[in-house]
């Protein structure tokens, strides 16, 4: 009897040990084998680590890569010098709005921009070492922006007949406590700048740069703030109907530029191994049916992510579109949360495209800190772009007037 039961223990135990590798094998048929078709050059990937800076990292690496491209050269341009500047000029227009508007970490591309044309910009090695100001090894905003967030509040919000300007030296002061204090010149290379003259060095035109978006709230072909907070300067956007938006991402990428990319990545697809997919909800819990795993709608995040991973290429995707992008913007479901770097394209082995996208949350993921995002995730999910407009296709910038 002891041998009987110890052949069905032996039985059952290969019997899951193969399952287990079917599984595996599945899983591993899944995972995607990407062919580069496209790869533009680029700088290091850097790490934001816990602050709401991915605005400022994502632009800045942009930038370097159009330096990059025009001249040669590679430079690694400073996040703090941006965002001490960005957080003092946000500041006051909060205060001249009462508090009616939004103070946050966050920003927008145009923040990067604006910073360059009105005040230059520095290489990295000029100011401190991120965080290591307050003893960290990067940036953590948790004490800086728990000081700096009441302090904005307390002016804009007072009760005060009049207010005087000493509110922006104790407003700077912190500033420059946690993220130092922005020079007027320095040497670089040998040679000394001021920010400013630094920036006109670099080879690059700042006029040459425009935003794009996509949505049937306003006409297209035409200009209009795309209403997010962080869109505090309520820069201009050109307005394209989605199917010219993925014309202009394409044509840039195979003329060698990058794209600075604004957009939702909270959605289920996005995952933490570097790939994203627009994931179909409804045709992923019917390839479920008949497993033992709770539908998809009653899954935690963690679940469906694990479940993403596991289909890996073969995982269903919605098909984008205009209307589907209005909806979801209407609704709240597009949001404008993480700014990225998309600077190439490969496939999978099904032949499927994704953009190849530079994230700043250092070497994570399967890909060092890149991002295999597709091209409907991106189609789908993108809120605005800042571009140089000479990557534009000829026929849609005589459209835009550019």
């Amino acid at each position: 009897m002891k041998k009987v039961l110890t052949l069905a223990l032996m039985v059952m135990v290969a019997i899951s040990a193969s399952a287990a590798k079917k599984k595996e094998a599945a899983k591993d048929a899944n995972k995607p084998v990407f062919t580069i078709i496209k790869e533009n050059p680029i700088t290091s990937v850097k790490d934001q680590n816990r602050s709401g800076t991915c605005w400022d990292y994502s632009t800045l690496s942009f930038f370097e890569a159009e330096i990059l491209k025009a001249t040669g050269k590679t430079y690694d341009l400073d996040e703090s010098f941006v965002a001490n500047k960005t957080y003092m000029e946000r500041a006051i227009q909060v205060v001249r709005y009462h508090g009616d508007c939004q103070f946050a970490q966050g920003g927008s591309a145009e923040d990067v921009l604006q910073t360059m044309k009105t005040h230059g910009i520095i290489p990295q090695g000029i100011m401190p070492f991120p965080g290591s100001l307050y003893g960290d090894s990067l940036n953590n905003f948790n004490e800086f922006f728990g000081v700096l967030e009441p302090y904005v509040a307390a002016i804009a919000k007072s009760d005060a007949k009049k207010i005087s300007n000493a509110w922006k030296t104790g407003m700077q002061g912190i500033l420059d406590a946690y993220l130092g204090k922005c020079p007027e010149k320095f040497t670089y290379e040998g040679k000394e700048y001021t920010p400013k003259s630094f920036m006109a060095s670099l080879g690059i035109n700042l006029d040459d740069y425009v935003s794009i978006t996509s949505y049937t709230h306003h006409p297209f072909y035409t200009t209009f703030a795309v209403e997010v907070q962080d869109n505090w300067r309520f820069p201009l956007s050109y307005n394209l109907p989605m199917d010219e938006m993925m014309q202009v991402i394409d044509n840039a990428v195979a003329e060698g530029y990058t794209i600075a990319w604004g957009g939702d990545v909270s959605e289920d697809g996005f995952t933490r191994k570097g790939l994203a997919y627009a994931v179909d909800s409804k045709k992923t819990e019917q390839s479920l049916q008949g497993s033992d795993m709770a539908k998809w709608l009653k899954m935690t995040m963690t679940k469906k992510r694990d479940v993403i991973d596991s289909l890996g290429c073969a995982v269903p995707e919605i098909v984008a579109t205009q209307e589907l992008r209005q909806e979801r913007f209407d609704n709240w479901e597009l949001t404008d949360d993480h700014g990225m770097l998309i600077y190439g394209v490969a496939k999978d082995q099904n032949g499927k495209e994704y953009y190849m996208v530079k994230n700043s949350w250092g070497d994570t993921g399967d890909y060092k800190g890149t991002w295999y995002m597709t091209k409907t995730f991106i189609a789908a999910n993108t809120m605005d772009f800042l571009i140089n407009k000479n990557a534009i296709p000829a026929e849609i910038r005589k459209k835009l007037g550019i």
